[in-house]
């Protein structure tokens, strides 16, 4: 039986569309139809039932997966071991994080990784929504919440801080704020509320409800740029807010928020090599600017959200 149809059967079990599972292999979709087609020949019996949304199991095809995905690990780890030893690191590892994260932490480090290993491809998806493990956009996930279920190797990569935000200059010119209650009447920048990828991302509500809103965005480094530029008080991860010192921490004391980044990928890649490598690498980058990222609140704070 060809080794080859059987990977692009474990594609499309896996992503359920055609167009995933092409995009998955780097072939075209036709590609994985014609290969599912001999498989299914080989087989003597359908693997898939086409459906208006994609392609699902048969009973054939479930009972078919296990089976393949064992061949798989093994010839994984074989081809992790040669790999390592006669080239070094080599593919592709696609990492999806969050937008602020992957694009102020993760981008500089790992592109000096990459250059380190010049036959290893990294493909960063530093995004303002999740990025699905399950739907195979990605080889390792950085997400705010942890994976409820699935076959995943899953770690608390690290706590981080986020605070109010305003630019020095909308402070002089609209006063000092030094109680909650100074918060009514100014103007706010904020997520847009029913595209929120993740309810790690309500936390305004429970400091102030704003008045006004000067910009609501899905993008973080929008709000950042917003809030640079003057247009209102915002809550901002403090390792993009602390790095422009045109900005300053309102009410440190009381409006000072914890939220965790998980780091997870599929048991069926733990072995890889390259995988390995990554996972580490993004680990020992996060630990160097654990500092940055979490900032103790104030011992006397009246109020710290988690």
């Amino acid at each position: 039986m060809d080794w080859d149809n059987l990977r692009f059967f474990l594609e499309l079990a896996r992503s359920g569309t055609l167009q995933s599972a092409a995009r998955r292999l780097a072939v075209d979709h036709t590609t994985v139809a014609r290969r599912i087609q001999a498989l299914e020949k080989q087989v003597g019996a359908p693997l898939f039932s086409r459906e208006a949304g994609g392609h699902r199991l048969t009973e054939a095809g479930r009972r078919l997966q296990p089976q393949v995905e064992a061949m798989e690990n093994a010839f994984r780890t074989v081809e992790s071991a040669t790999t390592a030893s006669q080239e070094g690191l080599s593919g592709v590892v696609r990492i999806g994080a969050t937008e602020g994260f992957g694009t102020v932490v993760l981008a500089p480090q790992l592109s000096l990784f990459a250059r380190q290993h010049p036959k290893l491809v990294i493909d960063l998806l530093a995004m303002p929504r999740l990025v699905h493990l399950s739907r195979r956009e990605a080889d390792i996930v950085i997400s705010l919440e942890r994976p409820a279920r699935g076959p995943v190797v899953v770690t608390r990569l690290a706590d981080y801080t986020l605070r109010l935000y305003a630019s020095k200059g909308y402070l002089a010119k609209h006063g000092a704020i030094k109680t909650r209650d100074d918060l009514r009447g100014h103007t706010f920048i904020s997520y847009v509320d029913d595209l929120l990828f993740s309810k790690e991302l309500q936390y305004l509500d429970e400091l102030h409800k704003p008045d006004a809103f000067a910009l609501r965005s899905t993008s973080i480094l929008a709000q950042h740029a917003a809030v640079a530029a003057g247009a209102g008080i915002a809550v901002l991860p403090a390792f993009i807010a602390e790095r422009d010192t045109s900005l300053k921490a309102v009410l440190p004391k009381h409006a000072h928020f914890t939220r965790t980044f998980w780091m997870s990928m599929p048991a069926e890649s733990k072995h890889l090599s390259r995988m390995q490598a990554v996972w580490g690498f993004v680990r020992q980058t996060v630990e160097a600017q654990r500092a940055t990222l979490w900032i103790q609140a104030p011992a006397d704070a009246a109020a710290k959200v988690k």
